[in-house]
């Protein structure tokens, strides 16, 4: 049996007042809660309320990226909760279809004309972007949208589902304060300050100025694997990053080769990758000075991603996306090693290990850097060692 805090209580019997009574007039609800609130233990308490209120009912689970549509699912089969006609997957395969040529490939993709469910559950909404938004409103099917509304907003552009959200979960579980992750995200999120010291044998703060901060820093950025995000603030310093990681990873080619992570750069609906999706290429060949042509499986994704992408992002400070040279690459996408990321675009990603290099912009506001600190110490599941800059 599950036991709900008051605070969660709260907002499942408002979610379940506005099943019953509002959602045909109000479209949607948004819900926000903190790292440790329990999110997703309410949603499956709410998904079994909402099978005793009506059995036919068919749910949409959906989170942006596979990997994130995954565990949601491995959380709510935990629970027992999927029920026969409910669906969990990304948003994607839930609203849009492909577009397929007369050799049966997919060429594109499309929203679908209509959706098989009753009701629509978002997770991590952080991520989702003014488009996506859109198509899901269109369907005119009540929606639940669930995120950490003390996160960054989305990567670019001025939508944010999550920046007030009608409902909040606040109270942290008194089992999650004594996850050392958890307790370091509160203070980054309400001092914006952590203090250097061991938190236990995974989770650790250094001092730079002690003799074997710099010895312990190589030792982990050289133990990187699939596992590992590595997070900093500015593009220079993921720059460096990438280039000692893939040094002793042994790639010898300063080019993208088969086998390099990459992250992608911008969305591009029409081929299912979105900015802040991270894969590894299959295989890549020069098309000519401006272009690649490659294979990239998509983290959580089951399609790999087929196209050309552009040689002059790679390694590049800033994404082309952003200056004067984006009609010239509106052919391809954009992609860049993905060792090493900005916070910024690690938003929907986490891994079990982070090492993180602190670095503030010197015109961020307080509220900006506590947002930044916290989204960095909450994408990690497990470990999570932190360098000052």
């Amino acid at each position: 049996m599950i036991s709900l805090s008051p605070d969660q209580k709260k907002v499942l019997k408002d979610v379940i007042l506005w099943f019953k009574k509002d959602r045909a007039t109000i479209p949607f609800v948004t819900l926000g809660g903190y790292a440790g609130t329990g999110k997703t233990t309410l949603i499956a308490v709410l998904r079994k309320k909402l099978h005793v209120i009506q059995d036919e009912l068919k749910v949409g689970f959906a989170s942006y990226t596979g990997k994130a549509a995954r565990m949601l699912r491995q959380k709510l089969k935990g629970q027992n909760v999927i029920y026969p006609k409910d669906t969990v997957g990304t948003i994607h395969s839930l609203i849009y279809s492909p577009i397929v040529n007369d050799e049966e490939e997919i060429v594109g993709w499309e929203p679908k004309k209509k959706i098989e469910c009753d009701l629509i559950i978002i997770d991590e909404a952080s991520m989702v972007d003014e488009t996506i938004w859109r198509h899901l409103l269109a369907y005119g099917i009540p929606i639940i949208v669930v995120g950490d509304h003390g996160q960054l907003p989305p990567i670019s552009g001025n939508f944010n589902l999550m920046q007030k959200p009608l409902l909040k979960l606040d109270e942290i579980h008194r089992q999650a304060k004594k996850n050392p992750i958890i307790s370091l995200s509160i203070q980054a999120r309400e001092k914006g300050f952590i203090k250097c010291q061991a938190y236990s044998d995974t989770v650790v703060k250094y001092d730079r100025l002690q003799p074997d901060t710099q010895e312990q820093m190589n030792e982990l950025l050289c133990g990187y694997d699939n596992d590992t995000l590595i997070l900093c603030g500015y593009n220079k310093t993921r720059i460096k990053l990438n280039l000692f990681i893939r040094n002793a990873l042994g790639f010898e080619s300063p080019y993208p080769v088969n086998g390099d992570r990459v992250i992608c750069l911008r969305n591009n609906h029409k081929d299912h990758i979105f900015n802040g999706m991270l894969g590894v290429i299959q295989s890549i060949e020069r098309v000519n000075d401006a272009w690649y042509r490659a294979h990239i499986l998509m983290d959580g994704e089951e399609k790999t991603y087929q196209g050309l992408i552009s040689a002059t992002q790679f390694n590049n400070p800033q994404a082309l996306n952003y200056t004067h040279q984006r009609k010239e690459i509106m052919m391809g996408d954009l992609f860049d090693f993905g060792y090493a990321l900005t916070v910024h675009k690690a938003q929907g990603s986490q891994a079990k290990r982070v090492i993180l290099f602190e670095e503030r912009f010197p015109k961020m506001t307080d509220d900006e850097w506590k947002r930044w600190l916290y989204t960095a110490v909450t994408r990690a599941e497990e470990e999570l060692y932190i360098f000052t800059s």
